[in-house]
């Protein structure tokens, strides 16, 4: 996507440094800055922290993040650490562990000299076929978007939380196929959920403007009363885990949007990629929920009139605070989805016939 004209992804190798360039998400909307990452070190907290965040960029962060260390040191036991290090940082999201997965499964066969070139290739490649399972998801996802335009004339789109070119290494996943759209000329308008406490919902606003595209920001509890009154043609939203069964799990706040669309007779669409699948997992109930610091409550982050960096505190540390990131929208709930191979209902049957080789798993 661009920045300011210029062509730009959210991770980035740099030539010749046996380093990382990220976007740190944590300053968006109000600062826009690279982030230089040498360690395994820094790419865990990056993760952790959500300097990176979106199901596929922390996948291929953390690939990046395992070529980091073994440009350090290349034996078993370094490999293995890196390996139990990233994994540990965000639990839901199963692009992490797929990617660490295939990380392992090509480097723990190799001699400890070559290991570091192969750990730098292999995030590369996790890289681009990120960026290509997009641009198909955008191709496919355009098909039903354009089949409504054609209809109404305008498309009136909800999102929640962030899926688009920031939450993966280009284009994104919900969001690419309301770019596509907009780029074949079809009039599109998203209504963007704030997405409380992480307030991810500014990122999908401050992107949709550097690309362009029309947006209006509400509040969450807004939602419904857009649904009820039929200002709203289809709800996307992306996915940090998709259930063998066609359960979703996704920011906390999408199984309420699920409702209420499914009351409105609005269609729910979940765009994910492959690595976003877990064959190994029956069902939602088996998909752990992380829970996030009580500060994320607690405290907002924000600019001051100076336009400096300040936060506020809500309310005291004594008053006890839940805060699970995620939750689980069944399958029931979801229209459709969209994968880089096609749209399929959310059912094992459906995600078999789009992926037959996971009938091992």
């Amino acid at each position: 996507m661009l920045i300011n004209g210029t062509p730009t992804r959210t991770i980035q190798p740099v030539a010749d440094a046996r380093a990382v360039d990220i976007i740190d998400q944590t300053a968006l909307p109000h600062v826009y800055r690279i982030l230089r990452l040498r360690t395994l070190a820094e790419v865990a907290h990056a993760i952790r922290n959500m300097q990176v965040r979106g199901a596929p960029l922390i996948g291929v962060a953390a690939a990046y993040g395992v070529a980091l260390a073994l440009t350090q040191r290349a034996d078993d036991a370094t490999l293995a650490a890196a390996i139990e290090t990233l994994a540990a940082t965000r639990p839901t999201a199963v692009n992490l562990r797929w990617a660490l997965a295939r990380l392992q499964a090509v480097l723990q066969t190799l001699p400890p000299s070559a290991r570091a070139d192969a750990a730098w290739r292999e995030a590369g490649t996790l890289a681009e076929e990120d960026v290509q399972q997009c641009r198909r998801i955008a191709a496919h996802g355009l098909q039903l978007l354009r089949a409504g335009g054609e209809q109404k004339g305008k498309l009136e789109i909800m999102t929640h939380c962030n899926a688009g070119w920031l939450a993966t290494v280009d284009y994104g996943t919900a969001l690419a196929p309301v770019y596509a759209a907009f780029d074949a000329g079809i009039d599109v308008h998203v209504w963007v959920s704030e997405t409380r406490p992480r307030n991810q919902g500014l990122l999908t606003a401050w992107e949709l403007g550097r690309h362009g595209v029309p947006r209006t920001l509400i509040a969450d509890n807004a939602a419904g009363l857009l649904l009820q009154s039929g200002h709203i043609d289809a709800v996307m939203v992306g996915a940090d885990r998709v259930a063998a069964n066609g359960d979703v799990a996704n920011k906390i706040g999408t199984y309420l949007k699920a409702l209420a669309a499914r009351a409105a007779a609005v269609p729910f669409y979940v765009a994910a990629p492959h690595s976003t699948i877990d064959f190994a997992c029956p069902n939602g109930a088996a998909i752990p929920i992380e829970e996030r610091d009580a500060d994320e409550l607690r405290i907002v982050w924000g600019c001051d009139t100076a336009g400096r960096s300040v936060c506020l505190r809500q309310v005291t540390s004594d008053v006890a605070v839940a805060n699970p990131a995620f939750d689980v929208t069944p399958a029931s709930l979801v229209s459709a989805l969209i994968s880089e191979r096609g749209v399929c209902a959310a059912s094992s049957d459906a995600l078999l016939a789009l992926y037959p080789e996971a009938r091992h798993v």
